[in-house]
């Protein structure tokens, strides 16, 4: 009786699964992957393709980045998918806090004198001065607290004139500075905590984040006299860290220079590796072509 159990048993687990239980199975399998996948995208590593040349030669058009999210701390996603449609989210501790030459993948905050992006986009720039550092630019060279900067490894000026401190650019940052690309500062970073003294002269450095703390714009003058949601003040306090950055192909990237600080909140990750990298200006409809560009040599490179 015993053996005729068992062998009952047996042959009850050697029974091949039906079409059902497979379909099921298979379900199942593929909706565990999807949750994994969409954990791991959204708190550990984020993809991010490269549109522009502002970083070349450190990192060139047509590179796609995996972006180290867990470092600065990840967060839920910021908007709907395909959308510019926002959302709360909620954001996970950091490892640590930028530095000064990491590059880092941030949510574009807007144009200098603009409220707030009208699109969302990634943008990958190097982190050049940190809450508090006072950054100055000589001649091209940069200066943080009065030192000059490690220069890039991959660094590249296409523009060998340069501009002289007396020539103005009006689409530098801040608005009315007198400073160009070459010629720039000294600018100290906002630090949160800090209290800054707000008067007629300086507003212009502080405007955009005053607004975009508000939500609105909230910033006037009159005489001598700053005035913020029509009330007169004196200081304000900074609410969150920021951050300057700049491109490594310093002639040719719109950067902190021209449209301003990046606050903590923005900052998404530190690039970490290209996965893939090919000639984004052969069209898709010419794949063989396209896929015969592949720069193979790019593809599992360390981004520093």
């Amino acid at each position: 009786m015993t053996n005729n159990i068992k062998t009952n048993q047996e042959t009850k687990k050697k029974l091949p699964k039906t079409p059902k239980q497979k379909t099921i199975e298979f379900i199942k399998n593929l909706f565990f992957a999807a949750i994994a996948a969409f954990l791991l995208k959204t708190f550990v590593i984020e993809t991010s393709r490269v549109p522009t040349g502002s970083m070349e030669r450190t990192i060139l058009v047509g590179d796609f980045l995996f972006v180290n999210k867990f470092i600065y701390g990840s967060s839920s996603p910021r908007n709907i998918p395909f959308t510019n449609i926002q959302i709360p989210y909620f954001q996970l501790p950091a490892i640590r806090e930028p530095k000064r030459g990491d590059i880092v993948v941030f949510e574009y905050p807007g144009d200098r004198d603009q409220l707030h992006s009208s699109e969302i986009m990634n943008y990958v720039k190097r982190c050049i001065a940190l809450p508090g550092d006072t950054l100055e630019i000589r001649n091209k060279v940069v200066f943080i607290n009065g030192k000059e900067a490690p220069i890039p490894p991959n660094i590249q000026y296409l523009n060998s004139f340069i501009y002289p401190k007396d020539m103005v650019d009006p689409k530098i940052f801040p608005a009315g500075s007198g400073w160009n690309q070459d010629n720039y500062g000294p600018l100290i970073i906002p630090k949160k905590g800090e209290y800054i003294r707000l008067s007629p002269d300086n507003i212009e450095k502080y405007r955009a984040i005053i607004n975009r703390d508000y939500n609105r714009y909230v910033v006037t003058t009159d005489g001598d006299k700053v005035y913020i949601d029509g009330k007169v003040a004196q200081y304000y306090q900074i609410k969150q860290d920021y951050y300057f950055m700049m491109g490594d192909n310093r002639d040719d990237s719109a950067d902190s220079r021209f449209w301003g600080f990046v606050p903590r909140d923005k900052i998404i990750g530190e690039a970490l590796m290209i996965y893939w990298s090919w000639d984004p200006s052969i069209p898709f409809s010419d794949f063989f072509r396209l896929l015969a560009s592949v720069r193979i040599g790019r593809i599992a490179k360390l981004v520093h």
